[in-house]
């Protein structure tokens, strides 16, 4: 990263962790990093934002079909408590991570049944447009909290910004054999 950029995001009172510290770095994240751009996601594209803060964390998902993110068909909210455990092994400069999901809520952002159908929201009968907790009960890809209720997933720093795991089509990271091998493009500071 540029000295210019460090010296940007410091007088905005983010704190960049150190890239030779590893571990050290990632367990004590602080500040929020988002996507630079929409991603490609499930068929369409999405954004992430994460939350870091005192051992803590949250993710913002919102899902779009089309890159300009206007026309959106749900929201994901989750977080919780998370640890850094190791090293990975399948990824060099990675480390094996577990994100607690004390808590998952879901809106809709469509109100067409196509789409709602596709994605298997529509069993789930959540309202439009009002946030829904789906902690208990789980909805679509998305299994309760007391079914699964951490994410095995990998965490790396690198100079692009912070990165995570690439899920699974099925979406489910629930145990330690459902990790990921690979990393997502970067989230970067907010």
């Amino acid at each position: 990263m540029t000295r210019i950029l460090r010296l940007a995001l410091a007088a905005t009172c983010i704190a960049l962790p150190n890239l030779a510290d590893g571990a050290a770095s990632l367990s004590t994240l602080h500040g929020t990093w988002v996507s630079p751009a929409p991603e490609p996601w499930y068929g369409g594209w999405g954004t992430r934002e994460f939350v870091f803060s005192d051992g803590h964390w949250s993710l913002d998902f919102v899902h779009a079909l089309d890159p300009e993110m206007t026309q959106r068909t749900l929201r994901f909210r989750t977080g919780g408590a998370y640890t850094v455990t190791a090293p990975s092994e399948a990824v060099p400069g990675a480390y094996e991570a577990v994100f607690g999901e004390d808590w998952k809520h879901v809106t809709v952002l469509t109100d067409d049944p196509g789409i709602l159908q596709a994605t298997g929201l529509a069993a789930c009968d959540l309202p439009f447009n009002l946030e829904a907790d789906i902690s208990a009960e789980g909805c679509a890809a998305w299994k309760p909290v007391a079914v699964c209720g951490e994410d095995h997933d990998l965490l790396a720093l690198s100079e692009e910004g912070l990165h995570f795991g690439v899920r699974p089509a099925d979406n489910d990271m629930c145990t330690a054999d459902r990790r990921p091998t690979e990393l997502l493009p970067a989230v970067v500071p907010y």
